[in-house]
């Protein structure tokens, strides 16, 4: 009993509830916001939400929860309704500050209501607002001095980045769909494609946002707005650096350096700050926050949707709040004691399953081989095979296709591309297949010019004819070299991208292509097929009119027991 109370009386110094304390369920919200100078003095806008009950607004010092968007945190839609990011619940802010925190909102530099040019995308001045902002909150007569930080997409990509910073204030994370490495992840193997390549927002969006209490004419807005101008243009920055070494035009400096997270895991580490990591399947960026969980040794939840959607069939709300309950409140309600995976399996029909254990999806899986091979009839329309064994020597050729399917704006995972490349299909399965962890693909490819793109996709053929593209990747042939990864890859091929490391194609060659393809997690049943796809373009790839060669390269997939092209795909017994 006496260590009981010692317990709650270092919970009371520190600000953290006493074990087993019941929370109070607060019905309103009491909102002000201001500008706040950060370091070099540039003004960003932050919004505060703090817990209340009619007018009666909160008095003692409680967490704070910090967000960091681009995308304003308080703007008036066409329409004309004020929309606010806190008082939703897709990241369950309106039910955090109903459980007692303080949430926070505020627009980054070059965006929203606040000051300032965006240098880059998701640099280290960025980060460091971020830092200082955490301190102002921890700082603040409402904050019990403890910060948490939650996001997804780029919202997410500030949470780990601001965490590299390593705020004495921030405690926990929560970090959703975004990458470990911007490399990797925005030029994966050398190319672009749907993230981070869309055209920046006019002015008008900024102006659309809601001003500060202070700024009651929207004279500051419109002055704040009008340095947005300056903001480097997000897209041409990307394109604009096609290896990891690059020198950007832009910024002036090795810029994949600065904005690759992974660089900073240590200090996260070494700070303490807790981490919980979230992506869905359906979802590019899951590839990242896996090996981000990975290296930081931190939670993880994969859900069965789209980017950003939170996971159907569980309760998200409900986890976000017993996590920050915990390390911010002080609260022992066995989330630490819990297995540190959870993720959606899915069973074959839409049903499915969550999985809690205490290994990353895959990291128990086994490689099971399925072998690339031709029909006999080596002609550019002919469907290969995909099966158990290799095949004699052969090849399968065909010319890129850039006539493709359209592609939605926002589209997070690709259409089938059968018929736009060379194909494999498989016979039916005789017994169900249990996947977890990440495909990797092994090609031998020959082109007719020294460089060419490559995507390759797995898909599932239902015994109803009904196809879904389950996994993909992709790689220029210039980047085929592996190299030793500077961070733990969970045993995936890893590309340098660095400009030495690039060895274009000699004329006849046969180049080796190991591809790591997007993690799955899912039964496919017995009669299903699996069709294994190569390509040379991809309809989400926003520049691929600029691209496109003409006449368009062809390519030659080559297999057979030499070659050895195949797919490896992460079996779970």
């Amino acid at each position: 009993m006496a260590s009981l109370f010692r317990l709650a009386a270092i919970g009371a110094l520190l600000g953290l509830a006493s074990p087993g304390a019941a929370a109070r369920d607060y019905p309103d919200v009491a909102r002000t916001s201001v500008y706040v100078p950060v370091r070099d003095g540039t003004r960003l806008a932050v919004n505060i939400y703090r817990p209340a009950e009619g007018t009666s607004v909160a008095s003692q010092r409680l967490p704070v929860i910090f967000v960091f968007t681009p995308y304003r945190a308080r703007f008036v839609d066409d329409k004309g309704q004020t929309q606010e990011v806190a008082l939703t619940d897709q990241l369950a802010l309106r039910s955090l500050i109903r459980a007692g925190y303080v949430v926070a909102v505020a627009d980054i530099r070059g965006k929203g209501a606040s000051f300032g040019a965006r240098r880059g995308f998701q640099d280290r001045t960025e980060a460091q607002d971020g830092h200082d902002l955490i301190q102002w909150l921890a700082g603040q007569p409402f904050s019990s001095g403890r910060v948490g930080m939650i996001g997804c997409s780029y919202l997410g990509g500030s949470t780990f980045h601001t965490a590299s910073t390593t705020p004495s204030a921030l405690k926990a994370v929560f970090i959703g769909a975004t990458d470990f490495d911007k490399y990797d992840f925005v030029r994966k193997g050398g190319i672009t494609a749907q993230f981070n390549t869309r055209p920046d927002e006019p002015a008008e969006v900024d102006l659309a946002s809601v001003p500060v209490d202070a700024d009651k004419d929207g004279e500051a807005l419109r002055a704040a707005v009008a340095q947005h101008a300056a903001n480097t243009p997000m897209a041409q920055l990307w394109y604009g650096m096609p290896y990891r070494d690059s020198i950007s035009p832009l910024t002036k400096n090795a810029f994949w350096d600065e904005v690759a997270v992974y660089r900073y895991a240590k200090s996260i580490r070494d700070a303490g700050i807790a981490t919980y990591f979230w992506g869905n399947w359906h979802d590019e960026p899951t590839s990242h926050v896996i090996l981000g969980a990975a290296n930081l040794g931190g939670k993880l939840l994969v859900g069965p949707g789209d980017h950003c959607v939170p996971p159907a069939g569980f309760d998200f709300t409900g986890e976000i709040r017993r996590y920050f309950d915990h390390h911010l409140k002080g609260v022992d309600n066995g989330i630490e004691r819990e297995p540190r995976a959870t993720y959606w399996l899915k069973d074959g029909s839409e049903a499915g399953q969550y999985v809690r254990s205490e290994q990353l999806p895959g990291q128990t899986s086994e490689a099971l081989s399925f072998y690339l091979s031709g029909t006999g009839d080596e002609t550019p329309s002919a469907e290969g095979r995909l099966s158990a064994r290799a095949a004699p020597a052969g090849a399968s050729t065909f010319t890129v296709d850039y006539d493709l399917p359209p592609s939605d704006y926002f589209s997070f995972w690709p259409g089938s591309l059968h018929g736009k490349g060379a194909s494999f299909t498989g016979e039916p399965l005789k017994e169900s297949l249990k996947l977890v962890g990440f495909p990797v693909a092994s090609v031998a490819m020959k082109a007719d010019r020294p460089d060419a793109n490559v995507f390759v996709y797995l898909e599932e053929i239902a015994s109803t004819g009904d196809v879904e593209v389950i996994s993909f990747g992709r790689l220029k042939l210039s980047n085929r070299k592996v190299s030793p990864a500077p961070y733990d890859m969970m045993g995936l091929p890893w590309h340098s991208g660095l400009k030495a490391d690039a060895v274009p194609l000699a004329q006849g060659e046969v180049a080796h292509l190991s591809i790591s393809m997007m993690p799955v997690s899912r039964i496919i049943p017995a009669g299903s097929r699996l069709r294994f796809v190569v390509a040379g373009a991809d309809s989400r790839q926003r520049n691929l009119q600029e691209i496109k060669e003409t006449p368009p390269p062809q390519l030659t997939v080559v297999h057979g027991w030499e070659a050895g092209s195949r797919i490896d795909l992460p079996l779970q017994r």
